[in-house]
């Protein structure tokens, strides 16, 4: 476990220099007994604070930017937000509340004030947390921030917005979705600045329809994704646009971001059909969000079952990724085994919404022997399990 003390050697001249040594080993699973042993005789009981630094910021590429600059541990690593993410927030932040003074009260290494610094429309900015490590680390990491040791729960500044990011770990130290397992717990974040603007961030799987029904949360959810992969719930509170659903959908696409946002003051009025050209299959941020309908009647799309996010039309919106329908099925392993062969299938991609079906399992037992690729779409159509023959995914340009 890293050190305070660690951290001040890492941040000195001669800890900038260990730090290269150590980046130039492999660190693998089949050298590491050998790459510890050689750095711990050179500088001692911090090689394992150097091993542990090295191979988180090979980690974080892709994740935080310019990530062989970063102090930060395995645990920090795993919570802290994607930069393209915490970008996008800075810029909302920017934009909804310009000139503002922002405070994350759970700063921890300085994923979030990075990207606040980096705007150019936010006026100041201040970090706290209760981990000394990460205070250091963060003071590494950040320039142009205010930091201190703070209790979460413990209003220190008068900052006109506030982001919190609560540890959601249960006391047994499993991954928990309960809102009273969160570390400060989320009521208790909520009530604490309750009337100013504040962005608590959450896991995508959090049962927001509860936490209105039970704890009386009357904000905005806001559920991003990021190159498919969905990243977080935010609960924003204090904001006077009338929108309680967002979908915020962030692809990169040779290297520009590309935004799409849909929210539940947009129309849901589509219809349910039989299928068209196309499947398409919504971004899981959408789906979260319960706008798979609102997102439908966007891009001129419509349903095959009102109550399954699988959706259909004549084209594929814009940057997605959509399935050309060939031919229709029951879910019968015996009529697709026929399919499949008379199409000389070889390798299927499977989908499956609404059915109870293992796509590995179901791929086993229709023994491919072909060698043209394809795509199946399981589900269901009112009580009816039913397969969509398709050809392989195709991707829209954006």
């Amino acid at each position: 476990m890293i050190a305070v003390e660690d951290v001040a050697f890492l941040r000195s001249r001669h800890g900038a220099k260990a730090l290269e040594n150590a980046a130039a080993l492999e660190l693998t699973p089949s050298t590491l007994i050998a790459d510890l042993a050689e750095l711990r005789s050179r500088y001692g009981s911090r090689a394992p604070a150097l091993v542990e630094t090295v191979r988180c910021r090979r980690r974080a590429v892709g994740r935080l930017r310019d990530p062989e600059h970063w102090l930060l541990t395995d645990v920090a690593l795993q919570q802290a937000t994607a930069g393209v993410v915490a970008a996008r927030r800075a810029a909302e932040i920017a934009a909804r509340f310009s000139g503002a003074v922002v405070h994350d009260v759970t700063c921890s290494i300085g994923a979030e004030l990075v990207e606040l610094a980096d705007n150019g429309g936010i006026g100041a900015i201040i970090g706290s947390d209760l981990d000394p490590v990460r205070l250091a680390m963060a003071a590494h990491n950040v320039t142009g921030a205010t930091l201190l040791r703070a209790d979460a729960l413990t209003p220190t500044s008068t900052a006109d917005v506030l982001i919190a990011d609560p540890a959601r770990r249960s006391s047994s130290g499993t991954r928990s979705f309960r809102p009273d397992d969160f570390s400060p717990p989320l009521l208790d974040v909520l009530t604490t600045y309750a009337g100013r603007p504040l962005a608590v961030k959450t896991a995508p799987g959090i049962d927001y329809g509860t936490l209105r029904a039970r704890y009386g949360f009357d904000g905005q959810v806001q559920i991003t994704s990021l190159d498919g992969g969905v990243r977080e719930a935010c609960l924003w509170t204090e904001l006077d646009d009338g929108v309680r659903q967002r979908a915020t959908v962030l692809r990169v696409v040779e290297g520009a971001l590309r935004v799409e946002e849909v929210t539940d003051l947009e129309s849901d009025d589509v219809g349910v059909g039989p299928a068209g050209t196309w499947i398409v299959d919504p971004d899981g941020a959408i789906v979260r969000a319960g706008l798979v309908r609102h997102w439908a009647h966007r891009h001129g799309l419509w349903q095959l079952d009102p109550k399954i996010a699988y959706l259909t039309g004549d084209a594929v919106p814009p940057g997605e990724r959509g399935f050309a329908v060939l031919e229709q099925l029951p879910l019968k392993e015996k009529m697709l085994r026929k399919a499949l062969a008379s199409r000389d299938c070889g390798s299927l991609e499977i989908l499956v919404r609404g059915v109870d079906v293992d796509p590995d399992e179901l791929r086993k037992r229709l023994r491919l022997k072909g060698s043209t690729p394809l795509a199946m779409v399981v589900t269901r159509i009112g009580t009816r399990a039913v397969a969509f023959l398709c050809e392989p995914g195709w991707r829209r340009p954006a």
